[in-house]
This record gives structure tokens, C-alpha cells and sequence, in this order.
């Protein structure tokens, strides 16, 4: 393993306590070191505020655009460093004067992109970077009006984390610096466009916006979506966004998100972003959800018509906190923003909706982990918390170790100190990190410093070693039950000594249920298990996304081919990377199912964004 690099967070200290200078010192909160994901120096030269002007062009699938810094010195630097990614950089200027300066544009790295590098003096306070984007930019999906709900008109939307915000925003793409920003923002004069920001609820006339995002955010927060877009409020601060033909039905689905917000705000303190809104986008958003601030982008997958994937928004809303409140300080320390987000997550959960829901999604979690470990090996080194994907593409990587392992690492300190202890720690921990980065081993010292206190005991009983820097799960680690899927397993049995399936549906019932029973199924029931099941059940036909790639998956197994057409029609659809990586990589177990998963792939990788496509083009290669 490389030896590890310690990113220390700098903050400059305001003379004065009112709310002006409070806002400025948020955007001064930044880190200093090197991220091996970013070609930028924050150690001499980091931006604090974006002025960002953009006119985005359907025709020529090209954002142009100029991003005016505003810049900090903390070395005497001759030159200032930024991210880019097959951008053209037209023109660069320094403060007022509109004369061109020099600039130079690094080697093209493959998964960082080009470094752009600005010459600059003391005295040097903004850089104005003219500037225009490819098209294939990695962060932008540009979608033709049939690849909508709509069908009637075009739809863009940005994917900017992990690394990818440098292909739409020339910037210093690092998790751990932040900074606040304002956007003039020019579309087609039909359609709404939306930002990471305080945003709109009505289309304008002339199709230009303003945005301001008043609170520092890192570069991967960074979001733009325009489209035929209506909005819907559920409650004084939350509310949906989606193409008209989609709104009520959204609208319907998140009706909780109020009650989500308030639930969370007596766990671990102020929601402090103003609004909380939801943007669903067409089905070809690679994500279950993107966090960015203030309007969170959801898959159409989550719409299953009876509110029973609505975790996802649980999920979201909790990185309000966990990742875009206090943000890991490198893509090496990805754990402290998901195991935070999906604990966080099931503590919502858990109080609107029981301790039994809250129980099943954590063994569905423990499963999907174990799988994981399974598939890569339980000693590979990217089992660990603590990460090192120098040189690689972090979203390339992403697993569920950064999630479920984070989450049971956590949950394994709530245990040991009680959960009474942990929820004021936590609460504690968003205030004293709002609006900062944190690195995993700031988190471990302050465990030990402020929980842990010099206790052998309660120190050996955490083990935090064996959960960060340990491959696999600890020896000692004991797995999660829950007694309705204790139910479940024994109606499993019996339905496969008996092969009769009658009434099983009306047994098992939620969403979570029927993953679990078809999980708990064998790889190999056979093609008449799966008729006997899919009678009862009809999980070929069923519209719940979750339930249809777990059964997928299990029917690609076992040859059921009755189940063959539904699964096209699936992956030519669905755009969700969560769901399409299983299922392919089941067809390409086989060379028949390699052959079918080609020509599938041949007519659906247009639908696809970058994140997802890339995945499978290496698998299918």
C-alpha cells in the first residue's frame, strides 16, 4: 500500500461574529495536501467562490461557458492549478484586466484529465477561464425528447461525482475544497433549468436563471438539469421536481420527505440548506440518487406506485448531513461519507417507519456486503475502509464496502457505547465539522479522544484497526437477524421440500420480503421452482426495479426463459449502474448469455450515461 496521505483541514479565524463574515468564513474552511484524484495545489493557491455563466446548447450538445474564481493565497505561489477534462479553454484573464494571459494545458491523464496551469502574482484575486465543453463530457447526458417521459422535449443532466465535474467546470475537483457559488445560466426558453442551489419553481420566459448557492460545497456537489420541468410542493421546505407526465405520481411517492426532514433534524441537529427538494430524472441517470444540495437527483426506479423504495430518499436526505455537511477530505476516505449516510439512513427509518423495517433493509445490507466480499475476495485490500485507489477512478470502484461496511462499523460503536452516547457524539461531530472535510484518521482520534477515552476495554470491543485498515469483516463480527426474515426462511423451506407455492404471496408480502425470498432462493432451484414461484408471485411482470433485477438475476441462472424478454426490455430502459451490472454480468457468465447480453447492450448503451457504460463496456469487452 502507498503511504497514506494526511489532508489537515486550515481555517482562518474571523475577527467579528456577524452573519456576513460567518458566510465568508465557511468559504475560507478548506483543505491543505495533496489528493491523488486532482492535479490542484490548495496548499498555495485554492478557490473560495465560483461566478459561473453558462448557455447551454441542445443542437450542438455543448455547454460554453465562463467561470470567474476567486482565489486565496496561502504561499507565495507563481501559478495557480485546476482540473480539466477535455475542455477547450479559449481564454484566460486576471482580475479586471480583459487581456489574455498564458496558460498550459498538462499531458491528458486517463482518469484524471489535463491539468490547467495559470500563472499568477500576490496580488492576483480572480481568474476568469472562458471556456467550452466536449461532447462527450463525461458528466453531461444529453437526451433527444424519446429518451424522456415526455417524449416532447430534450433533457440534459450533470453526474459530477466522483471526478467528473472537471469535464463540464473548469476546477480544483477535490472533495476537500470548498467553495460558495453564484451561476447566470441560459437555455432553450421552454425549459427549466436546475442547480445545487436556490432554485426556481416555474420556467422563465427569456429561459435565463440565477442561482446561488450561499453555503461552501465541494466540486463533485456541483449539478445542472434542464428539461421540461414542473414543480410540486409537499410541505414549506421540501418539495418534487419531474416532467409533467411524472409529477403526481412523484408527488405520491415522497410524501414523506417532510416528515423524513424533521425526524432527522431531532436525531443530529438543523437541517442548515434551506430547502430540501427532489429532482427525478429520465431513467438513464446512472444513480439511485445524487445528494447535490438543495435538490437531490433521483432515479424513476425509485416510483414503484406504493412508497416502498422511498429509503433511497431517506438515504439522500441523510448526506445532507453526512458528506455534503462534512465531506470526506479525499475520494481514500469515501467510507466517512457512506457508512455515516447509511446509518444515518436506517435511523430514519427507523423512526417513521418501525424497527422491523429498519432490521430488514440492514440483513439485505449485510447480504449485498457479503457478496461483495465474496466476488472481490475477503483479502483484497479494497475490502478495507481505509482505501487507496491512487491511480484509478474512485466511481470505478465504488462498492459496498464504503456503505455496508461503514455502516456496521458504526453500528458496531453505537453498541459498544449506547446508543444515547453515540447520537450526542454524532450530533456533536455535524456542528463542530459544518461546512468542512474530515479525514479518516481525524474521525479515529476523535473516537478515541471524545467515546473511547483510554477504555482497554470498550477500545478492544470497537476494534476500529480491524474495521479501517483490516480486509474482510472482524472474526468477531456477529450477523444481523431479523425475525419477520426468520419467518421467511422457514417458508423457504418448506416450499422447496414440498414445491408448492400457494399462499407464499400472501405471506410475503413488503418489498423487502420478496428480496429476501428470492435471495434466500438457490442459485440452481431449477426452471420449475421458478415457474411455481413466478405463478404465485409474478416477479417477471412485476414494476418494482428492485424486486426485477434480484429476480432477473436468478432467472438468468437458472435459464428461465420465459423471464427473457422482460429482461431486455429492462436493461434497453433502465439506466441505474445498481441494477444493470448484475444482470449482465450473470449473461456473460456463459457464452450464450455473452452473445445476448451483446446484442442487448448494442441497442441499449445510447441510453446509457458514461458512469454506467463505461462499467459495461469493460465487462462485455
Amino acid at each position: 500500500m502507498r503511504k497514506l496521505l494526511f489532508i489537515i483541514p486550515v481555517i482562518l479565524l474571523s475577527c467579528t461574529q456577524n452573519k456576513k463574515e460567518q458566510k465568508a468564513e465557511e468559504a475560507k474552511a478548506v483543505q491543505t495536501g495533496k489528493d491523488p484524484h486532482s492535479f490542484s495545489n490548495p496548499e498555495e493557491a485554492v478557490v473560495n467562490h465560483l461566478d459561473l455563466d453558462l448557455k447551454v446548447d441542445f443542437a450542438k450538445q455543448q455547454i460554453t461557458g465562463i467561470a470567474t474564481w476567486t482565489i486565496q493565497h496561502l504561499k507565495n505561489a507563481d501559478e495557480i492549478v485546476f482540473d480539466t477534462q477535455d475542455l477547450t479553454i479559449d481564454k484566460v484573464t486576471l482580475d479586471e484586466d480583459s487581456t489574455g494571459v498564458f496558460f498550459a494545458l498538462g499531458d491528458k491523464d486517463p482518469v484524471l484529465g489535463q491539468a490547467l496551469s495559470i500563472p499568477i502574482t500576490n496580488q492576483t484575486q480572480k481568474i476568469k477561464i472562458y471556456y467550452s465543453t466536449a461532447k462527450s463530457a463525461a458528466a453531461l447526458q444529453w437526451l433527444n425528447p424519446q429518451q424522456t417521459a415526455g417524449k416532447q422535449q430534450p433533457f440534459l443532466f450533470t453526474q459530477s461525482q466522483a471526478i467528473l465535474a472537471r469535464s463540464w467546470i473548469p476546477t480544483q475537483d477535490s472533495p476537500g475544497i470548498r467553495f460558495t457559488y453564484t451561476a447566470n445560466v441560459e437555455v432553450p426558453n421552454n425549459l427549466l433549468a436546475l442547480m445545487s442551489a436556490e432554485n426556481p419553481q416555474k420556467k422563465s420566459a427569456d429561459g435565463k436563471y440565477k442561482f446561488v448557492q450561499p453555503h461552501p460545497i465541494p466540486s463533485y456537489l456541483m449539478a445542472l438539469a434542464v428539461g421540461d420541468i414542473a414543480f410540486k410542493a409537499i410541505d414549506q421546505r421540501t418539495g418534487v421536481y419531474a416532467e409533467p407526465v411524472m409529477l403526481s405520481k412523484v408527488a405520491y411517492e415522497f410524501a414523506d420527505m417532510g416528515k423524513m426532514v424533521n425526524a432527522a433534524e431531532k436525531m443530529y441537529g438543523d437541517y442548515r440548506w434551506g430547502r430540501y427538494d427532489v429532482l427525478v430524472l429520465p431513467p438513464s441517470f446512472p444513480f439511485g440518487g445524487m445528494e447535490n444540495p438543495l435538490l437531490t437527483f433521483a432515479t424513476p426506479t425509485v416510483i414503484a406506485g406504493d412508497r416502498s423504495l422511498v429509503s433511497l430518499v431517506a438515504h439522500e436526505l441523510a448526506h445532507s448531513w453526512s458528506g455534503n455537511l462534512v465531506t470526506n477530505a479525499t475520494w481514500n476516505d469515501f467510507w466517512l461519507n457512506e457508512g455515516f449516510t447509511v446509518y444515518f439512513e436506517r435511523r430514519i427509518i427507523e423512526a417513521l417507519y418501525g424497527a422491523d423495517e429498519a432490521k430488514m433493509q440492514e440483513v439485505l445490507g449485510y447480504q449485498s456486503l457479503m457478496e461483495g466480499i465474496k466476488e472481490m475476495g475477503d483479502k483484497n485490500p479494497d475490502t478495507r475502509l481505509k482505501v487507496d485507489f491512487t491511480g484509478r477512478n474512485p466511481d470505478d470502484n465504488v462498492s459496498d464496502i464504503a456503505y455496508e461496511k461503514g455502516y456496521f462499523f458504526l453500528k458496531t460503536i453505537e453498541q459498544a457505547v449506547g446508543r444515547q452516547k453515540f447520537d450526542a457524539f454524532l450530533k456533536d461531530y455535524f456542528s463542530r465539522h459544518a461546512f468542512k472535510t474530515i479525514d479518516n484518521d481525524t474521525f479515529l482520534n476523535e473516537l478515541n479522544q471524545l467515546l473511547i477515552k483510554g477504555d482497554e476495554k470498550l477500545k478492544k470491543q470497537i476494534d476500529s484497526y480491524a474495521w479501517v485498515y483490516q480486509p474482510g469483516l472482524p472474526k468477531e463480527f456477529k450477523a444481523p437477524s431479523s425475525s419477520v426474515f426468520n419467518n421467511i426462511d422457514s417458508l423457504t423451506q418448506q416450499f422447496l421440500a414440498t414445491k408448492n407455492a400457494g399462499g407464499l404471496s400472501k405471506k410475503i408480502t413488503s418489498t423487502n420480503e420478496k428480496l429476501y425470498f428470492i435471495h434466500k432462493l438457490p442459485d440452481n432451484v431449477g426452471q420449475d421452482a421458478m415457474k411455481l414461484v413466478d405463478a404465485e408471485f409474478n416477479f417477471t411482470a412485476s414494476k418494482n426495479a428492485e424486486v426485477q433485477c434480484a429476480w432477473y438475476v436468478l432467472a438468468v441462472k437458472n435459464k428461465y426463459e420465459k423471464a427473457y424478454p422482460a429482461i431486455k426490455e429492462f436493461l434497453t430502459e433502465v439506466g441505474r449502474r445498481k441494477f444493470l451490472m448484475p444482470i449482465y454480468k450473470e449473461l456473460a457468465k456463459t457464452a450464450e448469455g455473452k452473445k445476448s447480453a451483446k446484442e442487448i447492450y448494442k441497442n441499449a448503451r445510447a441510453n446509457y450515461h458514461s458512469v454506467s457504460y463505461n462499467s459495461i463496456d469493460d465487462l462485455l469487452e
